[in-house]
């Protein structure tokens, strides 16, 4: 189970601006609708946030892909799921889909079903090289041809706040972990404190 409160560039209830205030966000470092402008999401889309948190992203995103588009949020921890599945129920929310899932594990989703997978402030809390192999090709089979994963990642410098520098990845350490599962990089953006990491689901790997 994903432990969002500890060692974790999210702050938790009362120590953020998420949209709902209830539970561990990373957007009190950055707007998320500033850092969802810098991926390719267009109306119509569909996007997964995996590791979901509070669901910042996740309901930035509905606005981006409004009412023919649809966002799945996963995440492992249930009142999370629960509190974003009342945001859902809100008027202009309803193309998000909640769902409690391990995402290290097989991912609820159809084949070649999403333009977009998010991975916001998660990766740093796993070993990749034990559980990447399989939660990049997992992402590689629901990515459609020519699809995106945009990961958002602590920068490995020493802060007072995050998880302690060994825990955290550079983009060069994200990209040796993405890339033999048919990803190819595609660009890096400063976040400040993090990173934007963007890769392109290479069709030539089917």
């Amino acid at each position: 189970m994903i432990d969002h409160q500890q060692h974790s560039c999210r702050k938790g209830q009362g120590g953020g601006h998420s949209h709902n205030s209830h539970g561990p966000t990373s957007a009190w470092m950055h707007d998320p609708k500033t850092v969802l402008e810098k991926i390719p999401l267009l109306p119509g889309q569909v996007m997964v946030d995996l590791g979901c948190g509070a669901g910042d992203y996740a309901i930035e995103a509905s606005a981006i892909v409004g009412e023919s588009g649809r966002v799945f949020a996963l995440d492992n921890w249930p009142y999370l799921i629960d509190n974003l599945k009342r945001t859902s129920d809100s008027p202009g929310r309803g193309n998000i889909t909640p769902l409690l899932a391990d995402i290290t594990g097989p991912l609820p989703l159809d084949d070649a079903s999403a333009d977009m997978v998010f991975i916001a402030t998660v990766l740093h809390i796993f070993n990749l090289k034990r559980t990447g192999p399989a939660l990049f090709s997992e992402v590689f089979r629901i990515l459609k041809p020519g699809g995106c994963l945009a990961v958002v990642e602590c920068k490995k410098e020493d802060y007072n706040f995050g998880p302690p520098r060994h825990m955290r990845q550079s983009p060069e350490e994200i990209e040796d972990a993405v890339r033999p599962h048919g990803f190819e990089r595609t660009g890096c953006h400063d976040l400040g404190y993090n990173y934007l990491i963007l890769f392109l689901r290479n069709e030539a790997a089917e």
